[in-house]
């Protein structure tokens, strides 16, 4: 997923009035948050120094980039840093976008004072939903800048706050059509992914690949009425103007449960129970299960405590938008856009669990259904400027949403740079998607090379940066010539895994020392020639 572009820098406060360069620094970051609430603008090194004086022990440095890495590791590296570093650590920088900000935006706002909701790192979850509530506290303690006075503040120009475009941001979703899905595995395969289609007609929603969409689901109806049981209540129950049914389906988080729920359940029991859940709020596990306990769960485990539904829906968290890749091109298909999902279901106990969003996209919603969407711009991520310039894609499984966008795109407009798509997945007779399409884009010359790997077909696994090193020679003769390389999908393994094997490529076939060849891929992403849309 991608975050989405900053907005401008705007100088609001004029030269000519009463403050210091510092206090009008600080006041136009302040007054430009205000006017684009939907994307908050990172502070310039000068207006950084006066909310934060210089020599705060921040080096400007990230070593907490790596969401595999421990968050009490990512923090101990952030010690000493400023609050909003810290944050950052806490999210490990993967600026995935899902918050609705890039990880330096979203700590900047809650620094602010700007953002409230301290929940919205979904990759994070609950670990990073407390550490950032705990830093939050930290705000209140730190000694406060020296900006202007309160008068003065209040003599500054009164501004007008900008809503998003509708369709441009969560907080403003439109509403699309689903229009169909389509199984893409065959056989026996152990997965289940759809190409899902929508119509933006009503909408009139553009995008360019590269961008991201953002659907909200609704949750299972069998696991709302198995929830409104537990709480021995109806499910007409009117809670804050719907009924309690409604509201579990459209309005709140039914896993993991949250903090505030375990409160919630602390207040109305007691002895044991009461302590067990007071430990579970404050992110003990005293059992060793609070991983797997989500809203059902934890009514299960604390059984025969029955909250009253409006205390236990105000008790859940919102149920959050899901960014997906585009796999659809507007200048091929205007008007229509497609993804590519993986229904997520997986036992726990003798309990199946459900992908809210995956399967709401693989099973619940009817053709013809509305629901909220919204376009999340890329940032970083896109095709190169110039048509020429060849492109190296690497996206087994679903990471090939992205690229199918790209070739359909440059089909489209005429693009004449060459096409390589590496891709992978398990089983070649039946996890090769879009086959056909590709096959025929191969005929056809739009994809130069289409490079395979298929982890289970054979008495070892092979995966895709396999076969690049296989392939590593052209690879590199490919990257001299200018081509732009483009992973996308899982960043916990696969694109760690991808990123070795390039260096290792670029290592033997570009004669470079291992620290060369590091350096040289560094210098492919601050060029903007390595790109990434992981999560």
């Amino acid at each position: 997923m991608n975050q989405i572009t900053p907005a401008p820098k705007l100088d609001i406060i004029p030269a000519s009035a009463p403050f210091s360069d510092a206090q009008r620094s600080w006041l136009n970051g302040f007054f430009a948050g205000l006017l684009s609430p939907d994307v908050a603008t990172p502070l310039s090194a000068e207006q950084g120094d006066a909310v934060m004086p210089s020599g705060d022990g921040d080096d400007g440095e990230a070593p907490w980039h790596d969401q595999t890495m421990p968050i009490a590791d990512r923090m101990k590296l952030a010690e000493g840093r400023p609050v909003r570093r810290k944050m950052m650590a806490a999210m490990a920088q993967q600026d995935c976008g899902q918050c609705g900000y890039n990880c330096h935006d979203y700590s900047e706002a809650i620094a602010s004072h700007s953002e409230a909701r301290l929940n919205l790192c979904v990759p994070g979850g609950k670990e990073t939903a407390r550490m950032l509530k705990s830093l939050y506290e930290e705000l209140d303690k730190a000694p406060a800048a020296k900006v202007a006075d309160k008068a003065d503040v209040a003599a500054a120009p009164a501004v007008t706050v900008t809503i998003a475009e509708p369709g441009r941001s969560r907080d403003n979703p439109v509403t699309a059509t689903f229009l169909s899905r389509r199984l893409l595995n065959k056989g026996k395969s152990e997965k289940e992914t759809y190409h899902v289609e929508f119509d933006l007609a009503e909408s009139k929603l553009d995008y360019v690949v590269g961008d991201s969409f953002g659907v909200f689901p609704r949750n299972d109806v069998g696991l709302v009425d198995q929830i409104i049981a537990l709480l021995g209540a109806s499910h007409t129950t009117e809670v804050n103007g719907k009924t309690l049914r409604e509201a579990l389906i459209d309005d709140v988080s039914l896993s993991p449960a949250p903090d505030t729920l375990f409160e919630l359940i602390s207040f109305i029991t007691g002895g044991a129970q009461r302590e067990k859940a007071r430990a579970l709020a404050q992110g003990e596990d005293p059992d060793g299960d609070a991983a797997t306990l989500d809203v059902m769960a934890a009514l299960q485990k604390f059984s025969g405590t029955r909250p009253h539904p409006e205390a236990f829906v105000e008790a859940l968290e919102s149920l959050q938008p899901r960014l997906y890749s585009i796999s659809s091109s507007h200048n091929a298909t205007p008007g229509k856009l497609s993804l590519t999902v993986d229904s997520v279901r997986y036992i726990v106990g003798k309990r199946k669990r459900l992908g809210v969003a995956s399967t709401f996209l693989g099973e619940r919603i009817a053709e013809g259904d509305k629901l909220k969407v919204y376009v999340q711009k890329a940032h970083g991520f896109g095709l190169p400027q110039d048509p020429k310039t060849p492109i190296i894609m690497i996206g087994p499984g679903t990471g090939i949403a992205p690229f199918r966008a790209f070739l359909l795109d440059r089909k489209a407009t005429g693009a004449p740079g060459k096409n390589w798509l590496f891709f992978g997945h398990q089983r070649s007779d039946c996890d090769f998607f879009y086959q056909d399409e590709l096959n025929a884009m191969k005929t056809s010359g739009l994809l130069t090379r289409l490079s395979l790997a298929w982890s289970r077909d054979g008495e070892k696994k092979f995966y895709v940066q396999d076969r690049m090193r296989e392939v590593g020679r052209e690879l590199w003769t490919w990257l001299a010539e200018g081509a732009h390389l483009y992973i996308c999908g899982d960043a916990k393994r696969m694109a760690k895994d991808v990123e070795r094997a390039l260096v290792d490529i670029v290592a033997q076939f570009g004669a470079r020392s291992t620290d060369e060849a590091v350096s040289f891929v560094a210098d492919l992403k601050k060029k903007g020639r390595f790109q990434a849309d992981v999560y």
